[in-house]
């Protein structure tokens, strides 16, 4: 499962200074890039470049298609330096780990239907244990190597709330808002920890059916969200969008804003019609208007979570850097369209 490109930015003309060793040596086949020697081949990168796009928009250029195809060998790449460092380090995930993940995954579908969402994908059940091998594997070490590393202070909670106070005097009532969304069609951007994504209404539909389901169980929200979401910008956080002032809603459409206004904390909605899929809503919090204290556990618990989130991506954006500095990595195919780097 590809990492995402706001975590880990794709800048495709980047690649070339850690190619400049390189760009003398003959070509190998088929080989569209290498790091430490490991090679990530032409029809790899072709497979998963069907499945980000399996349908391309009308009009769309040869040099668009290849603009694509070098951001998501960057993606490749960085994923395959994150890959070799979880390895080095003895943390690629057990294979019971890997079947736990098939059976989150399997769980909302048949046997027939689940097999029809792999053919569709192009994809075989051993290449789809290898993904999440790969994903669970780059999990336990950013886990390891970051998020366990970062520890907030209530000093650092003082100083955040004393140089923003602003950010907690609510001039009119606001909804803590969570959501999971489901749409339909291919997205390059997706972020859940499944990897899964619909590609039709009907798949669009059963997994919303499959997500109403794990919720009415019992399952965390903010679990679920991170597992299953396709809203890039939420899931991460468990679906957590953060405070939404009153006035903000008019600009959603009409039931979504009826939903919400008429929700309770801690009630989740049933699943909504949105713009290209689906959305369930949780209330976690209805604000009042006036100036929320440091004293205040909800105050507090939200500079904790704002300050982690902000150390986390910095250590993350930091961590890859040092480790493709300490990679070895040929782009063929960057070599191949920069000027003054042509094939050998």
């Amino acid at each position: 499962m590809l990492l995402p490109r706001s975590t880990f930015p794709l800048l495709a003309v980047a690649v070339l200074s850690g190619a400049l060793a390189g760009c003398k040596k003959s070509v190998p086949t088929n080989v569209a890039a290498t790091v430490n020697g490991r090679a990530i081949t032409y029809s790899e990168l072709d497979k998963q470049y069907k499945r980000q796009f399996p349908q391309q928009p009308e009009g769309t250029t040869p040099d668009q298609v290849l603009f694509q195809k070098l951001e998501l060998l960057r993606a490749m790449i960085d994923e395959e330096i994150l890959l070799q460092r979880a390895e080095k380090l003895s943390l690629l995930a057990r294979d019971e780990d890997v079947e736990a993940r098939l059976n989150e995954i399997k769980a909302p579908y048949t046997q027939e239907e689940f097999q029809k969402n792999l053919d569709a994908q192009g994809m075989t059940l051993e290449e789809l244990k290898s993904q999440i091998r790969r994903s669970l594997s780059i999990e336990k070490l950013l886990n390891r190597e970051i998020g366990n590393q970062i520890v907030i202070s209530d000093k650092d909670v003082t100083e955040f709330y004393n140089a923003n106070k602003a950010m907690f005097r609510f001039p009119e009532t606001n909804y803590h808002i969570a959501r999971i969304v489901v749409t339909a069609g291919p997205s390059p951007e997706i972020r859940n920890l499944s990897g899964s994504k619909a590609l039709t209404e009907d798949q669009a539909r059963t997994k919303m059916q499959m997500i109403e389901a794990r919720l009415k169980q019992g399952e965390d929200f903010s679990r679920v969200a991170q597992a299953f979401s396709e809203d890039p910008q939420s899931a991460p956080n468990g679906g957590d969008m953060g405070f939404i002032p009153e006035s903000a809603l008019q600009q959603a459409d009409a039931e979504t804003r009826r939903v919400i206004m008429n929700m309770v904390p801690g009630q989740i909605s049933p699943p909504l019609r949105s713009q290209g899929g689906w959305q369930i809503l949780k209330l976690i919090a209805r604000e009042p208007a006036g100036q929320r204290e440091l004293n205040d556990p909800r105050v507090q618990q939200n500079i904790r979570e704002t300050l982690r989130t902000r150390k986390e991506q910095l250590l993350r954006n930091a961590y890859l850097d040092a480790c493709r500095n300490e990679a070895q990595v040929v782009n063929y195919l960057a070599l191949s369209l920069a000027p003054g780097f042509a094939r050998k």
